[in-house]
């Protein structure tokens, strides 16, 4: 009871906490005169990444290798990709369905979906199959070219990122209701306490479901393959469901794809340095479905030039097939 408690009170924190980082971090994109692309799929993405970063590097660094604690943290990294390219992109294709009553296209800009979607066939795949690699010196040179790609992606995305129209109706900065056109310094305020309430409530939530998932005899791997990437993917989902209902796709949808490019450079990379990066099956089958997942979602975008709610509920089946998996072994 007790557990349960702690887990809605701890929904409900970041449920607030997104909607107030949202708010902060659109008004920062404008400030800083980025479009929705930058916005999103950096600024959003990173920020709300902080919680499932946190995991795999507690994991590595705090435990001395423990077999099961490197696998939480290996099943953390390849977890949230997973959760965001399946379950993420389902619950925004159901959102956009139910707020908008038609499979109608998202209005999104182009090549930053693509961009995105690219990158992160390419680097996870790269993450991936570097597990088969016969060195641990092999596998260190990843961990660098890994990083040194996101660097890139993020200067490309900025450079071609200017305002646009998803910015221009935004409602007043929340710590600073009275003020037009906010300062640097409140906005910024509002983005670390928001943060700070997402991290918290994640935490809390991750633990407290935790708990009970371990009462269950659940296996390390399963539960930081399933259990933490919901947990700790709840910002960019909630995110995304705030900005599809006001219309902002662009910001929705990056908020997600950028979140794939980070989780799929950066942090493998520490997995790959701090880790001998072996993939048990089930990991490296959660793996391949995620590319599947993306693969077939990028091909569907480039040959109807536009991305469905449809497509988007699609890919929660490759989720299914995951979960389907697991049930049969356990």
């Amino acid at each position: 009871m007790k557990d349960a408690v702690i887990m809605l009170l701890s929904l409900g924190l970041i449920l607030a906490s997104a909607e107030a980082f949202t708010n902060g971090v659109e008004w920062l994109g404008r400030r800083l005169k980025l479009g929705a692309g930058a916005v999103g799929s950096i600024l959003a993405a990173v920020g709300t990444a902080l919680p499932e970063t946190m995991v795999p590097i507690i994991a590595f660094l705090g435990t001395q290798g423990e077999e099961g604690i490197t696998e939480v943290g290996i099943g953390a990294i390849l977890g949230a990709p997973f959760m965001l390219v399946t379950l993420a992109f389902f619950i925004s294709g159901l959102a956009v369905l139910i707020f908008r009553r038609g499979n109608r296209p998202l209005r999104i800009q182009s090549e930053v979906f693509k961009r995105d979607m690219t990158i992160f066939l390419i680097t996870y795949s790269l993450a991936i199959f570097s597990s088969f690699l016969p060195s641990p010196s092999l596998k260190l040179g990843v961990a660098g070219i890994l990083p040194l790609i996101y660097l890139i992606y993020v200067i490309v995305t900025v450079k071609k990122s200017t305002g646009v129209e998803e910015h221009g109706d935004l409602p007043p900065l929340y710590i600073a209701r009275q003020t037009r056109e906010p300062d640097l310094f409140p906005i910024l305020g509002q983005i670390t306490l928001a943060l700070l309430g997402i991290v918290t409530g994640a935490h809390g939530f991750v633990d407290s479901v935790q708990s009970v998932a371990l009462m269950t005899g659940i296996p390390a791997l399963v539960l930081s393959l399933i259990i933490t990437p919901i947990a700790t993917e709840l910002p960019e989902k909630f995110n995304s469901i705030i900005w599809l209902s006001r219309g902002k796709d662009t910001l929705a949808i990056g908020n997600i794809t950028g979140a794939m490019v980070f989780q799929s450079t950066v942090i493998p990379a520490i997995g790959l340095a701090l880790t001998p990066w072996e993939l048990e099956p089930l990991a490296l089958f959660s793996g391949i479905l995620a590319l599947a997942s993306g693969l077939i979602l990028l091909t569907n975008y480039k040959r109807q030039g536009a991305v469905f709610p449809s497509m988007l509920i699609v890919c929660g089946g490759f989720y299914l097939l995951f979960i389907m998996m697991v049930i049969n072994l356990l």
